[in-house]
């Protein structure tokens, strides 16, 4: 029942219900409409007459306002970091890779109506062959962010370090130069590892991942790159149809660091941990991490006496999975939509925006 009264000039307006006002209760005075539910006692007031998506501020006990917000969750994942590169020359001697992108997963509220901005970070590039070698570059940030929410961001991870060098902090960090004794970068706490270290054996240590530190050189072997982590945001036949993550069985990986590289044929190279980790090169140039899963890309290994390339990292994914029944079907950026049971997954490969 609503009572209306003229006061002052003004028409006010009082609704009674058995029960609570919705976001969709839609009152025909609009904001300083007040509610009171005749079971509970509970009394409200529209501070937002905006249709179907309506606030309705809780004045009687102050808390339990009805508010058009939803839960969603999330992986954002950011691009890897690229390996280092091989000086001119130097056919003994492997080099370091780069670490993963960090990855962080959980949920998160929106409001209905707000426009979301999704940034999915690029991989960072591998270092070109030069003398006396070079660091990989880190990899780009990925991000959520919006008005009333907390950004939400992954850190890029860090690149291989050149010869004599410690590698790159990061997400993860990237392995440790080869040349002396130095350390891997240091990993992101909650979303990646460190970097794997060198002895001064002259194989390339490996890049940290989201489940594990990249290896240590293994005398003249390159170390391998540390695992990822599983995400179960998406099935694995919809990973694979949309080119993201690395599936294994009956999961989905993303985040592995890339492995260290080999110097001549008396040793090996690292392999790219789970996750799109790109692997070491073998008396070549360091392989790159897969694209959309942050991996890191591999150490390099001078192939002739021009030098070695590093790997380049794998560029992030920022993924989203939304109730069907919230989705609100308005995006840019050209997400890949697919349905998976009762939820909408939003894939963002390259950057773009959600309204909720």
């Amino acid at each position: 029942m609503a009572l209306t009264k003229v006061s002052g000039g003004l028409l006010e307006s009082i609704i009674t219900s058995s029960s609570d006002p919705t976001v969709s209760s839609n009152p025909a005075g609009g904001v300083g409409t007040m509610w009171i539910n005749s079971t509970s006692g509970e009394a409200y007031v529209c501070t937002d007459a905006t249709s179907n998506a309506n606030v309705w501020t809780n004045i009687g006990e102050g808390t339990g306002a009805i508010e058009p917000l939803y839960s969603v969750d999330y992986l954002v994942v950011a691009g890897g970091g690229g390996g280092a590169g091989t000086a001119s020359g130097l056919t003994d001697s492997g080099t370091a890779a780069g670490g993963a992108g960090g990855m962080l997963s959980s949920s998160a509220t929106l409001d209905i109506g707000t426009q979301y901005t999704i940034t999915v970070g690029a991989g960072g590039a591998g270092a070109a062959a030069s003398a006396p070698g070079a660091s990989g570059s880190d990899g780009s940030n990925s991000s959520i962010s919006g008005t009333g929410l907390t950004t939400i961001t992954a850190i890029g991870g860090g690149g291989g370090g050149a010869q004599s060098t410690n590698g790159r902090d990061g997400g993860s960090g990237g392995g440790g130069g080869v040349w002396n004794a130095t350390t891997g970068g240091a990993g992101t706490a909650g979303q990646g590892n460190d970097g794997g270290d060198s002895a001064g054996n002259r194989g390339g240590p490996g890049g940290g991942g989201k489940g594990a530190a990249g290896g240590d050189q293994i005398g003249v072997s390159g170390g391998a790159g540390g695992i990822g982590g599983i995400s179960t945001i998406i099935s694995t036949s919809n990973a694979t149809s949309s080119s993201v993550g690395e599936v294994s069985g009956s999961d989905v990986y993303f985040a592995g660091g890339g492995g260290g590289g080999c110097r001549s044929s008396d040793g090996s190279a690292g392999a790219g941990g789970l996750g799109g980790g790109g692997d070491g090169g073998d008396n070549s140039n360091g392989f790159n991490g897969a694209a959309n899963t942050g991996g890191g890309g591999g150490g390099s290994a001078d192939p002739s006496t021009s030098g070695g390339n590093g790997g380049n990292g794998g560029s992030g994914v920022v993924i989203l999975s939304v109730l069907t029944s919230n989705y609100s079907g308005t995006t840019t950026g050209s997400p890949t939509v697919v349905t998976e049971g009762s939820y909408t997954k939003l894939i963002y490969k390259s950057s773009g925006t959600y309204t909720a």
